[in-house]
């Protein structure tokens, strides 16, 4: 379980770095010796490519999400049966001893 927890902690770095060099590029388009018009179509061009990879990142992160929400139910589930079942055998054990000690007054 630990192994999985570290296993997602590269994703924030490297998303970091993915919107670092998006800033980068845009930097770049808005120095670059262009005309008015062609800095405006470049920098519109560029925002429809972030606004889609940015789309299918939340797209990406919400699959994820909603994955972990399911496997949490799954373990959730599996431990409340676990706890349901030892509190039976405890009630079990409780009402056998009860039982024995009852007959051993008597």
């Amino acid at each position: 379980m630990a192994n999985e927890e570290n296993s997602h902690s590269g994703g924030p770095i490297i998303l970091s770095f993915f919107l670092g060099g998006l800033v980068g590029a845009g930097v770049a388009l808005l120095l670059a010796p262009r005309s008015g018009k062609e800095t405006r179509d470049k920098i519109r061009e560029f925002a429809e490519d972030v606004k889609g990879k940015a789309e299918g990142y939340v797209g990406q992160a919400k699959e994820k999400a909603s994955s972990t929400l399911e496997k949490g139910k799954e373990v959730l589930e599996e431990k409340k049966s676990v706890i349901t079942k030892a509190i039976e055998a405890g009630k079990e054990a409780y009402e056998k001893e009860k039982g024995r000690l009852a007959k051993e007054t008597e």
